[in-house]
């Protein structure tokens, strides 16, 4: 199947939902070989891939991975990477904002790629056993409402892809297809992405794959976050209906800052970080992780609003959970 793919994508046609998850599923399967995984993502990525062919490949990695088992509503807050900014992680230091709020918490992520610290580095760097067994994930999600998926354990399958992509060095499908295939079936999820062009598509692809409430959202400053430095492209899935805005740090009482404000480094840099924001310090690193927060809160308690969602974010830093 990957051969007529191949040929349908460099003639400029899409993929049907079926044709896209039987390719996602050879490559996964590892029936495939280097040069054309190779040829598909790059084809694929010249096209432009469309909502259909994203949720199919996004459905088969979830149907490839080793999944986490639970019975409870789990939410995640994971960005795509690739925005070049190098600023510190401020989804993971949200995420254990959001677990001390009361939320559960499965974040889903890997070392980094295109910058010098991802979730997994700085979770290393501040202590935390990463590579624990999937069983023992559950445990620690059940018992404190916060765990680590880290994705080379869950996706064994991207052995046969991530040599590929390392070969490449470019943006591929895959640099999507990560934060929408979380192992513990996320079904609330804040999502920020490179490129503006991707929120409301991205939002749609959420949707078709059964989130029940997501964000999905882009720093007019490139950021993959909610940005506390310029306005914040939104898209929203909420309840079955889907709206795109516009939101502005002053809108919830914030200062604006400077990108550069945001910015981190090693993990250990980073890792101190986490621990001044949560110990207390206050300035725009701090807003950045409010603001992310709030979103995530505002997406998982029904019946409140970002302002009051903004409150619970400050007084759970505040408090020292």
């Amino acid at each position: 199947m990957i051969k007529e793919a191949i040929e349908r994508l460099t003639n400029g046609e899409n993929l049907s939902y079926e044709t896209a998850e039987m390719v996602m599923d050879e490559i996964m399967s590892g029936k495939t070989s280097e040069i054309q995984i190779s040829a598909f993502l790059v084809s694929l990525s010249m096209k432009k891939e469309t909502i259909e062919e994203i949720t199919a490949c996004a459905a088969s990695m979830r149907k490839h991975c080793i999944k986490l088992l639970h019975d409870q509503e789990v939410l995640e807050i994971v960005g795509t990477g690739a925005d070049h900014s190098n600023s510190f992680n401020i989804s993971t230091t949200s995420s254990i904002v959001v677990s001390a709020a009361g939320i559960p918490v499965a974040k889903h992520g890997n070392r980094a790629a295109t910058s010098k610290c991802g979730a997994a580095d700085v979770l290393e760097a501040l202590g935390v056993n990463i590579s624990i067994p999937v069983e023992k994930s559950k445990y620690i999600l059940d018992k404190i409402g916060l765990c680590f998926l880290f994705a080379q354990n869950y996706h064994i399958a991207m052995k046969y892809v991530a040599p590929i992509r390392r070969e490449l060095g470019i943006r591929t499908i895959f640099n999507i297809l990560g934060p929408l295939s979380n192992p513990a079936g996320a079904t609330m999820q804040l999502m920020g992405v490179y490129d503006k062009s991707l929120v409301e598509p991205l939002a749609k692809v959420l949707s078709n794959l059964g989130v029940k409430n997501a964000m999905v959202v882009c720093g007019q400053d490139g950021l993959d976050e909610i940005s506390i430095s310029s306005p914040t492209t939104v898209c929203e899935v909420k309840n079955g209906w889907i709206k795109s805005y516009v939101i502005e740090p002053e809108q919830f009482g914030l200062k604006r800052c400077d990108k550069d404000d945001l910015k981190g480094g090693t993990p250990e840099k980073n890792a101190q970080i986490t621990r001044d924001i949560l110990s207390g310090y206050k300035g725009a690193k701090r807003d950045a992780v409010v603001l992310n927060s709030a979103a995530a809160i505002y997406l998982a308690k029904d019946g409140i609003t970002f302002n009051e969602a903004i409150k619970i974010a400050e007084d759970t830093i505040d408090s020292g959970k």
